[in-house]
């Protein structure tokens, strides 16, 4: 059986190619593959805001395999021990919350690669459908597609420096914490905010990267995307379980009849 390491995300964000994404929180393989069967570009499965682990995100992985759809893996933090884990585990595409500085991304660069370019632990494990694919360990540098959230004050100012480092692929904004690191909890659409996150997507654009955010607001997610946004993640699935379910059950229960009262007792 012939295995590939080709990494189609990662090839259309370096062709320019708008990839719509949608974020994942259930922590739960049957929720997933639901969403994967929905016709969107890639997947994020979160594992800094919703209850995963090591064990779930593998199965995830698994389930999002069996479907035309590209799964991005979001560790709770950028530890190596984490992006080894995830790696070996056949995540080629990984999120990295909260970066800062290009110190930083050159570590962050250095976990995704194996020596002498980085610091990866020599093991394969699923990545490599256990050594199936013979020459993995050549072969998984490239394979790696490496996204950088930018979510602070700090981020924003060090971007610069950032974009300079060699290995990182995408820099996503993170519009709920950038909010709040600017003084706007909650108001990811003020339009300070807004004009700060138009900046930044700018710069990244100009540098030739790949630009990436998450709005659930249809225009402002336009907006973003003809501004330059390559990948964009337009919705959450728990929030869009949420509110599907409360609209169908106000839809009936504030619309039924209104019949008098049924005696005890009484039959009709």
């Amino acid at each position: 059986m012939d295995f590939t390491l080709d990494n189609p995300f990662k090839a259309a964000l370096a062709a320019g190619r708008t990839q719509i994404g949608l974020w994942t929180s259930f922590a739960d393989p049957y929720a997933i593959e639901i969403v994967a069967s929905a016709g969107y570009d890639w997947l994020l499965i979160d594992g800094e805001h919703a209850p995963n682990d090591v064990p779930r995100i593998l199965a995830q992985l698994q389930a999002v395999q069996a479907y035309p759809t590209h799964a991005v893996v979001r560790p709770p933090e950028g530890s190596a021990v984490l992006i080894k884990q995830y790696l070996d585990l056949g995540a080629q595409s990984l999120l990295i919350p909260s970066v800062e500085t290009a110190q930083q991304a050159r570590d962050l660069v250095a976990a995704t690669r194996y020596p002498p370019n980085g610091i990866r632990g020599v093991a394969s494990a699923r990545a490599s459908r256990w050594g199936a694919i013979p020459d993995y360990f050549t072969r998984a540098d490239a394979s790696v597609c490496l996204l950088l959230q930018i979510e602070t004050a700090k981020g924003l100012d060090h971007l610069d420096a950032m974009l300079d480092v060699d290995g990182v692929h995408g820099f996503f904004i993170g519009p709920s914490d950038l909010s709040a690191a600017l003084g706007y909890l909650g108001q990811p659409g003020h339009p300070a905010v807004i004009e700060r996150i138009r900046a930044a997507i700018a710069k990244i654009v100009a540098r030739g990267k790949a630009a990436g955010i998450l709005c659930a607001d249809p225009a402002l997610a336009r907006t973003y995307l003809e501004c330059g946004v390559t990948f964009c993640a337009v919705g959450v699935d728990t929030m869009l379980l949420a509110q599907t379910t409360r609209q169908l059950a106000r839809q009936f229960k504030e619309t039924l009849p209104q019949l008098p009262p049924r005696a005890p007792g009484a039959t009709y």
